[in-house]
């Protein structure tokens, strides 16, 4: 059967919508909303909270992205592969939202975010399958898109403006997530994804039935001689993120709590992503395409993450504006040891991955 493509006049702005409307709206929440919200129900258990929140929304992210993935694979109707399971996720999510600016008790609002994570996988996943859509000479020109503007548009420009919401966070809770379900809604009606109705299922008959061995997990999971560069790339990824989360998930509290910020917070919070949005936006533009040109994979990846871990390493010098401003130019559990040592954890996990990332023989740049 023939590929599917899609005009890159649709695709482009369909994956610069698309993905600013899901992530910055889910940035916003999980590093102000949902700090805040914590913070008022339960203020004395905030920082084992937010970590609790942390790691069961990785987990549910991690299952239910993978089986998005599938269900849309396999999916069939006249709005094509992607489109239902993206708009439906974005409807959920948003109730999910709304159902947790009305929660009165942690536990409830823990059912709620978990519902939203769950949620928020159906649009991710088959979202970025929207890319496979482009045309043979334009792929790069659609991940440019999605990686570069979207991206960055949804990391740093929402909490611009969701900063204003700090004192209403209830109600910035439901905005927002209404705000997810209509961008989504009008990127899938732009990029408008034919049907697949008289697509072919395919069966593989000789794979039915067959039974698992131990062979077939080392070939999903090597050993560390035959997948070291793997290994190294997945472990760069999760010290990098555990890195950056280790800041970002904690910023209000490190605002208010750790440098004192009080009427300041809000600016503080707005500075910090002002920067970070316009050097994200920038390397969108120029990075992706000249690290293309020049065949350089590995170097940008692995010195971002060291970058990452300079700027955490700044704020927990300084711990004043100035740093701030460092930590934001940089990037473009806890009560025990006091706030200190979120910027030395996150200190330490970005540049054992930005190394892991640099260690990767396979990807000579």
């Amino acid at each position: 059967m023939a590929k599917v493509t899609i005009p890159l006049k649709r695709l482009v702005p369909g994956l610069i919508i698309g993905p600013a409307s899901w992530l910055g709206p889910y940035i916003v929440m999980n590093s102000l909303f949902l700090p805040a919200m914590i913070q008022q129900v339960d203020a004395a258990n905030k920082i084992q909270l937010v970590a609790l929140f942390s790691t069961c929304g990785m987990i549910v992210a991690a299952l239910s992205n993978m089986v998005a993935g599938v269900l849309s694979d396999k999916t069939h109707s006249r709005f094509g592969k992607r489109a239902p399971w993206i708009v439906g996720g974005a409807f959920v999510f948003m109730l999910a939202m709304i159902g947790a600016s009305m929660s009165p008790t942690i536990p409830v609002l823990l059912v709620a975010w978990m519902v939203g994570q769950s949620a928020l996988n159906f649009i991710v996943a088959p979202m970025v399958a929207w890319i496979d859509f482009a045309p043979d000479n334009g792929r790069s020109t659609a991940s440019s898109a999605y990686g570069g503007l979207g991206m960055a548009l949804g990391n740093n420009g929402f909490n611009v403006i969701g900063a204003l919401f700090l004192s209403q966070f209830r109600l910035g809770f439901v905005i927002f997530g209404i705000f997810t379900f209509v961008g989504t809604l009008i990127a899938t009606l732009i990029v408008h994804e034919p049907s697949n109705l008289d697509e072919e299922v395919v069966t593989n008959k000789t794979t039915e039935n067959k039974k698992w061995s131990w062979k077939d997990i080392t070939v999903i999971f090597p050993s560390w001689s035959v997948g070291r560069d793997y290994y190294l790339a997945l472990i760069g990824k999760i010290f990098q993120g555990i890195g950056n989360f280790a800041i970002t998930g904690y910023m209000l509290y490190i605002m208010t709590d750790f440098l004192h910020q009080g009427s300041q917070t809000q600016s503080s919070i707005q500075l910090i992503n002002v920067i970070m949005l316009v050097f994200g936006v920038l390397i969108g533009i120029v990075g992706g395409p000249v690290a293309d040109k020049l065949k350089i994979l590995k170097l940008p990846v692995g010195l971002s993450t060291i970058f990452l871990a300079i700027g955490a390493l700044a704020i927990f010098v300084l711990q004043n504006e100035v740093g701030i401003v460092i930590y934001a130019f940089a990037a473009g559990v806890i009560s025990v040891f006091g706030f200190s040592s979120i910027f030395v954890v996150s200190f330490v996990f970005a540049l054992v991955g930005g190394i892991s990332m640099l260690s990767i023989k396979s990807i000579k740049r």
